[in-house]
């Protein structure tokens, strides 16, 4: 059963810091939050089961973020498997992946997975599995060997409003959906005015991708019906059409910041705010001739961000943006 979410506090005191150490804090934050609002959250899973800090766990999902970072600005796609030897302990062994959208740049795949990396670790706080999917790209780390085994569960599904008695626009969009139900790796398609994409994950064979796309397009139709844009993400591929001109609109980047960004917002906001107070404090200890402290309060690493739409599904916690 999935639990209450709970938002705790931390109190620290700090020493008020010096004007250097306030620049690189409004450096920090300015570009964290470019990249939060230039790669738009889809949607994150977190497992239940928690890892210690400081554990061997733990040292093992850092190198393999870092990992993720240096191997994006090379490839679009990699597999890991680490610490899974015979003389290692059995706690300690995970097994990830991460993959960038087939029509990314290599320098905008790293980016993205910069992003991923920087979110994550909020999303879900020591989880020994998780998973985040970004416009872009996508990452996923677990516990237990997940590497190859086909996953076809939903994961997030969003449609626009209908089109009614539109014969020409069926016609095109299962064109569409029939072209991209036969892609390997990833595919982009055209039909009179309606586009779509679809992709599987790297660590599929042909034949599991073909049947998942299959299922991502099944469910477009059955879920979404007569929708003039439609997304769909399974586990291990996605598919998604737009009648041309409707994107713009239907896409998260047009005009909606996700949800994430939005807590992440006010998060550089509130500490934006601190830095001004620091300051102030500062100049009033050099004329005072005093050291001031402050007390100030962190969000909890237990879960920082509270999301008011959640999901159990096959025992995670999966976080949704509103869908329209």
């Amino acid at each position: 059963m999935l639990g209450s979410l709970q938002s705790y506090s931390t109190h620290k005191t700090i020493q008020a810091p010096g004007l250097s150490t306030l620049c690189f804090l409004f450096f920090s934050l300015s570009y964290f939050g470019h990249l939060v609002k230039a790669h738009i959250f889809i949607y994150a899973g977190c497992s239940q089961e928690k890892y210690a800090p400081n554990s061997p766990f733990e040292g093992n999902l850092n190198s393999f973020l870092a990992s993720v970072v240096s191997s994006s600005s090379q490839v679009s796609y990699n597999t890991y498997a680490i610490g899974n030897e015979s003389s290692t302990p059995p706690e300690s062994t995970l097994y990830g992946l991460y993959q960038c959208r087939g029509d990314l740049q290599t320098a905008d795949c790293s980016r993205c997975m910069e992003s991923v990396v920087n979110q994550i670790g909020l999303v879900c706080p020591y989880s020994y599995g998780a998973s985040l999917q970004l416009e872009g790209c996508y990452l996923r780390y677990e516990h237990a060997n997940f590497l190859g085994t086909p996953d076809t569960g939903l994961r997030f599904k969003k449609c626009s409003k209908s089109v009614n008695n539109d014969v020409e626009f069926f016609r095109r969009r299962d064109d569409v959906l029939a072209d991209l139900q036969a892609a390997i790796g990833f595919k982009v398609s055209s039909s009179g005015l309606v586009e779509g994409f679809a992709q599987c994950l790297g660590d599929l064979s042909s034949s599991d991708c073909s049947s998942c796309l299959g299922d991502a397009v099944g469910k477009l139709k059955s879920v979404c019906g007569s929708a003039a844009a439609a997304d769909v993400f399974l586990g291990q591929c996605y598919a998604r059409y737009w009648a041309s001109g409707y994107y713009g609109e239907f896409s998260p980047d047009s005009s909606h910041e996700d949800d994430i960004g939005k807590t992440v917002a006010i998060i550089v906001g509130v500490l934006a705010g601190l830095a001004v107070l620091i300051v102030l404090l500062s100049f009033c200890r050099k004329a005072m001739g005093k050291t001031l402290f402050l007390v100030y309060i962190l969000p909890s690493p237990t879960f920082p961000l509270h999301h008011h739409n959640c999901r159990n599904i096959n025992s995670d916690l999966f976080l949704f943006p509103e869908s329209k």
